[in-house]
């Protein structure tokens, strides 16, 4: 899909009914508290973040906006990134704590949730795609990790500290990546709150390109899952919530789809389905965009 010419068809009233903004969280606040500051300065009806920062944690926490909350659920398991710095409590070359992490703490591991967490505390399976020591300086050192979605940094700091034998808790913790949305994105890179409020200053005097630009469409959802074009005469059929048959489809080849899909008549976005092939039945939906009254 071309997404830069969805977004340029939109106005900006439907740009906010289905959107997304990247926003860089400051360390203090809560996930909570940005998503509720979004929400009140643009006035809109909700708001929902895309994973869970502690308050002294900052960097990327996409905002979903509006109908555009209806994606959470679908980019919150999404791998994510982070650069931070680690107090290990006591003297240890480099050399002897990226042995430990290449012997215990990369692919998948079992990671007990911390105290303070709000699931249950039991282990759970979580994959660490990358951790990387980046360079220390005294006790200090400053490292890079990618895991999957729902990994404890924090814990995983702790936990290395402790397979030392020396302890280790963390100082400082930047997410720079959360699923396909970067820190350093060239389209969509995060914005401050500070500039977002700018954004919104200038739209309430009528120049709306500042906050256009920052607005992600939410058919950004086309970059997790593949597109599935429906067939024009079914379109009305589909929105109201009809399951999707083969007979819908554009493309005959798009029966080879075997997971979840976008379903799109042209350009238009018609909602999430996962393909269930049964009694005649391609796909069941998961999320219709219905419009709106």
């Amino acid at each position: 899909m071309n997404l830069d010419k969805i977004k340029q068809s939109k106005s900006i009233s439907e740009l906010l009914e289905f959107s997304i903004i990247n926003i860089d969280k400051p360390s203090g606040p809560t996930s909570f508290d940005i998503s509720d500051f979004v929400r009140k300065t643009l006035n809109v009806r909700k708001t929902s973040h895309f994973g869970t920062l502690d308050p002294k944690v900052t960097g990327v926490l996409p905002i979903a906006i509006n109908r555009g909350c209806k994606l959470t659920g679908f980019f919150l398991g999404e791998d994510k990134e982070y650069v931070g710095i680690m107090k290990i409590h006591g003297e240890l070359s480099l050399k002897e704590i990226k042995n430990k992490i290449k012997e215990k703490f990369m692919g998948k591991i079992m990671q007990l949730p911390p105290k303070k967490s709000r699931v249950k505390r039991q282990e759970r399976e979580r994959e660490i795609k990358d951790f990387e020591i980046i360079e220390g300086e005294g006790n200090n050192i400053l490292f890079r990790v990618a895991c999957q979605g729902g990994t404890y940094v924090r814990k995983l700091v702790y936990d290395l500290g402790k397979s030392l034998g020396i302890g280790a808790h963390m100082l400082e913790l930047r997410r720079i990546r959360a699923g396909i949305f970067r820190e350093k994105d060239k389209k969509y890179p995060s914005v401050n709150l500070y500039d977002f409020e700018k954004a919104v200053e200038e739209y309430e005097k009528g120049n709306e390109k500042t906050l256009r630009n920052i607005l992600i469409s939410g058919e950004i959802i086309t970059e997790l899952y593949p597109v599935v074009q429906i067939k024009k005469e079914f379109e009305n059929k589909i929105l109201r919530g009809c399951p999707i048959y083969s007979e819908h489809l554009e493309k005959k080849k798009d029966e080879k789809i075997t997971s979840r899909f976008c379903a799109f008549s042209k350009e238009k976005f018609l909602g999430i389905y996962h393909v269930v092939k049964e009694n005649g039945i391609f796909a069941r939906p998961e999320f219709v965009f219905q419009p709106c009254n």
